[in-house]
């Protein structure tokens, strides 16, 4: 029997073109971070051609709020997409590739917000039998991990019982979704050392304090923080990705910059791995004669979880006969955790079974994912208010 007590099932099927048409436009007209203008505009016409109300009260400069249900009172709950591109040159082939040169929905948010426009439409139909009501959280600024701090601050998290979001998953196939309680996703934190020495002709080093052999010697030093410092039964990654240092074969610079990312799955690890970093970095310096300064650029923390929704989750994806597979946890980070540091959270990967990863400029996804991933939104919210309203 379905979660909404009258034993059916809310299909998608008879929207799956509208859902196909709508993910198709908006991946012909990526937007980055910040700069979600038209996008916006979009997604409000579509929600209004449905009679969808738009939460004005929720100030948003890019991205938008929608709410159905609330008919009866009852409790709140919210349902997640992000919707800004990213700067790549599509590389696909597609009759409806980007039209903007240089920008891409290479991660699948147009994906993202089609699904869920697509379970605000199903649930709008069933807006009279609702046990409460379904906030729409259409987030600007994922990629710059910022839109998620700007929904808080503008309050439309605030009375919400829980939020439940997703990411597209190339890897799995369509018609599969993962599951998994506790961590999903890694701390994204990046970091940038600038390291001081004093420059000479290359060919009388001993005049200079050579701030590249530091830094050289710095790379290799901070690889120990991982293998002394967090148990083989964690997780953590460290990652210098960039080296810069002088202008000439015969100069010794006065200084050296690196900058990486650091990735944990757990909020211990992360701060034990941001002390060590630093004890090396002025250790390294130090050792060297060279001056260090540190600059911690922290993102989003882990997307961990909450037991009780994805239990739930996995009932809704079992009730419409979805494939429930458990999926190892991804280094990338996704700001849908700063959403679970407020509330409880639930974030699943949905197959798509894409040709490349995210990230890619010929990313892709498969279509026939849109609407069973509509149709799960839109059955998981009707069993999660029935849940939180009935609970004792």
């Amino acid at each position: 029997m379905g979660a909404n007590g009258s034993g059916t099932i809310v299909s998608a099927e008879g929207i799956e073109q509208k859902l196909v048409d709508i993910r198709r436009h908006l991946h012909q007209y990526p937007e980055l971070s910040h700069e979600e203008f038209e996008t916006t505009a979009y997604i409000r016409r579509r929600l209004e051609e449905e009679e969808i109300r738009i939460a004005t009260q929720f100030d948003l400069k890019t991205g938008l709020i929608a709410e159905v249900g609330g008919l009866h009172g009852g409790p709140v709950i919210a349902l997640r997409a992000d919707i800004d591109a990213l700067p790549i040159q599509e590389e696909t082939g597609l009759p409806y590739a980007s039209k903007t040169p240089g920008n891409m929905h290479a991660c699948g948010h147009d994906f993202h917000t089609a699904a869920i426009l697509g379970a605000a439409f199903l649930l709008k139909e069933k807006e009279h039998e609702l046990l409460g009501t379904i906030r729409f959280v259409f987030q600007p600024a994922e990629e710059k991990a910022a839109g998620a701090r700007k929904v808080l601050q503008s309050g439309a998290l605030d009375g919400v019982r829980a939020i439940y979001g997703m990411h597209n998953k190339p890897d799995l196939p369509v018609g599969t979704i993962g599951i998994r309680s506790g961590p999903l996703m890694a701390a994204a934190d990046g970091f940038l050392v600038e390291l001081e020495g004093i420059g000479s002709h290359a060919a009388v080093p001993e005049a200079s304090v050579d701030p590249i052999v530091a830094a050289a010697q710095l790379v290799t030093a901070l690889q120990s923080i991982v293998s002394r410092n967090v148990s083989p039964l964690e997780s953590a990654v460290i990652s210098v990705t960039r080296l810069n240092s002088g202008t000439a074969w015969n100069v010794i610079p006065e200084t050296a910059v690196l900058d990486g990312t650091v990735r944990t799955f757990d909020e211990k690890v992360r701060n034990r791995v941001v002390e060590r970093f630093g004890e090396v970095v002025n250790g390294v310096a130090a050792a060297y004669g060279t001056k260090a300064s540190l600059r911690w650029i922290q993102g989003p923390p882990p997307v961990n979880n909450d037991g009780e929704l994805a239990d739930a989750a996995r009932r809704t994806a079992e009730r419409l006969g979805i494939s429930v597979v458990t999926p190892k946890p991804s280094p990338a980070g996704e700001d849908f955790a700063f959403y679970q540091k407020q509330i409880p959270g639930f974030f699943a990967f949905m197959g798509t079974s894409g040709p490349k990863e995210w990230h890619h400029p010929a990313f892709d996804i498969d279509e026939r994912a849109l609407p069973i991933s509509a149709s799960f939104f839109a059955e998981l919210a009707i069993a999660e208010l029935e849940r939180f309203a009935t609970e004792p």
